[in-house]
């Protein structure tokens, strides 16, 4: 169970947010529910996430590949569940995700502009810095927007991530409470 208790989506100050991110999502997940005790830190996470998902012109592989990444590095077991059938979805294959936090052992399963992006992201996720040659490599494969939108989404998830394990947010939590789907 999550660190705070959920708030009450019936409660009438919150509904028309939590219509608004149910019409966006198809839900209201855990994560933007535990994210409706600040209703404008809920509207812009809204937007900034809708925009990293929905708006870029990252190949949706990518993304998804780099979001199970940061999933595996970080323990966020919610990020994983949430992103694994978009992954799948999007192509990658479950020996891909399976091997994404040791992927530098298992190379062959990556191309090249996936394992370029796997080491940014490595090196943002757990260094924060990224190392002059990883930014060439990636940026020698990727255009000036997508260099940027791919630092974003990189961000933008790890953030996911830190706040699911802060407030311990966990995937069993999808139905707790009052209008908890």
């Amino acid at each position: 169970m999550a660190r705070l208790p959920y708030p009450d989506l019936t409660d009438d100050s919150l509904r028309p947010l939590a219509e608004q991110i149910r019409a966006a999502r198809g839900s209201v997940l855990s994560l933007y529910r535990m994210l409706l005790y600040s209703p404008p830190m809920a509207l812009g996470w809204l937007s900034l996430l809708s925009a990293v998902r929905k708006e870029s012109t990252l190949p949706g592989d990518l993304r998804e590949l780099l979001i199970m990444q940061i999933a595996a590095l970080n323990g966020a077991a919610y990020e994983w569940a949430q992103h694994y059938d978009l992954a799948r979805r999007e192509g990658l294959t479950a020996r891909q995700l399976e091997h994404v936090k040791e992927w530098r052992a298992h190379p062959e399963l990556f191309t090249d502009l996936q394992r370029s992006a796997l080491e940014y992201s490595d090196a943002m996720t757990r260094k924060i810095q990224v190392p002059r040659a990883v930014f060439d490599r990636l940026s020698a494969q990727l255009e000036l927007r997508q260099i940027l939108e791919l630092t974003v989404t990189v961000a933008a998830y790890n953030m996911v991530s830190r706040v699911l394990e802060a407030l311990e947010i966990r995937p069993e939590d999808r139905s707790s409470g009052p209008d908890g789907q």
